[in-house]
């Protein structure tokens, strides 16, 4: 009697085990992360080894992920784009590609020059997407940055024959206009740069230089996201583009510039955090590498000389982990990915798309290190 009594406390045991280690493995299960979110799809395999000697190990588990971004039905509002050289048309076009409806806003001194441009298929070829269509701009929306509402613009800019004919070019007034012919947006991209002493050096930037670039560099991206975020889909994104004269001397970037890519990113941060529990957008900014697009290849420009987008190109290929060309789709890939649900937890983020030069100590074609 004793015997079968304790044969039968001992297969109650066991049996309580075999059901407690059930329940653990469902219940971890069911708090496992989802491989499916977004568009992605990703697929574990088991794979053979080919080496008689590892028989008896664990085979060797590879994951390959298979990732395809749909944006049909998502509306992109990219403010800052007036030519086809710059980062915020490459981001545009990426977001185009992947079936976002693209708007943009441009600063209204170039605006005619712009539309002109697109009238004249002047930018056909860099409008050309992955299955052979291009890209279309549904709107262009006239857009000052530096002014948040109508009461900002002062008289001298009203009766500037470059604004001539313009009105509700102000981001509240923009964001509003939108919102009149979208009602909600899902991205927003901010490719928006100026300091007009950006060719002095800081000691010689005066208050009102300094100043104007942060406005116009910094601000802007605060400003847009007030304005904006109450118009934006929650699950949006907010992206800016940085350089890395926030963090780094780049002697030729001057004016207050890159004081102002340091507030952007800074912003960035606590924009993430504040834009997040209010709205659900996530924020991030891109500190991408040197290309030289129109506005950069008009900083330092003299006759005979380099202009300081060439020099900085020239110095990242002889620095940069990656001795590679920077494209401005490389930048255009990553602000899409950024834009997309694959990074539906990514925010507060400075991304570097430079072929690693952020990351280098020491510049290898200095005279210091000749041999």
């Amino acid at each position: 009697h004793s015997l079968r009594t304790s044969i039968f406390t001992m297969m109650f045991r066991l049996n309580l085990l075999i059901a407690l280690v059930s329940a653990m493995a469902s219940s971890t299960a069911a708090f496992g992360p989802s491989l499916a979110i977004g568009r992605s799809t990703f697929q574990a395999k088991q794979v053979a080894s080919v080496s008689p000697r590892s028989a008896s190990y664990p085979q060797k588990t590879e994951l390959s992920m298979a990732a395809t971004v749909d944006l049909k039905g998502k509306v992109a509002f990219v403010a800052g784009v007036a030519d086809s050289t710059g980062y915020g048309w490459a981001i545009a076009k990426a977001l185009a590609d992947a079936g976002a409806t693209i708007i943009v806003g441009t600063w209204p001194p170039v605006l005619k020059i712009f539309e002109m441009g697109l009238k004249k298929g002047q930018f056909e070829e860099d409008s050309t997407l992955s299955d052979g269509s291009k890209m279309v701009i549904e709107k262009i929306y006239p857009l000052d940055a530096v002014f948040d509402t109508p009461d900002d613009v002062p008289e001298d800019i009203k009766t500037n024959k470059r604004y001539n004919g313009l009105t509700g070019y102000t981001i509240s007034e923009v964001a509003a206009s939108i919102e009149k012919d979208y009602g909600k947006i899902d991205i927003l991209i901010h490719a928006l740069a100026n300091g007009p002493e950006v060719t002095k050096p800081l000691l010689e930037t005066s208050r009102k230089g300094y100043l104007a670039a942060s406005s116009a560099s910094a601000y802007s991206f605060v400003s847009l996201l007030q304005k904006f975020g109450p118009i934006m889909n929650p699950g949006g994104s907010a992206l800016s583009l940085s350089y890395i004269a926030s963090e780094k001397v780049i002697p030729g970037y001057g004016g207050g510039m890159s004081s102002a890519k340091a507030q952007l990113e800074s912003d960035t941060r606590t924009l993430a955090f504040e834009a997040g529990r209010k709205w659900g957008i996530r924020v991030n900014t891109i500190s991408a590498g040197p290309l030289k697009s129109r506005a950069a290849s008009a900083i330092g420009k003299e006759p005979g000389q380099k202009t300081f987008i060439e020099y900085a190109i020239d110095y990242s290929k002889a620095n940069a982990p990656l001795a590679q060309d920077l494209y401005s789709d490389d930048v255009g890939a990553s602000g899409l990915f950024l834009s997309s649900p694959m990074a539906r937890t990514i925010t507060g983020v400075t991304l570097y798309v430079d072929n690693g030069l952020h990351a280098m100590g020491m510049a290898l074609d200095s005279a210091a290190m000749a041999r």
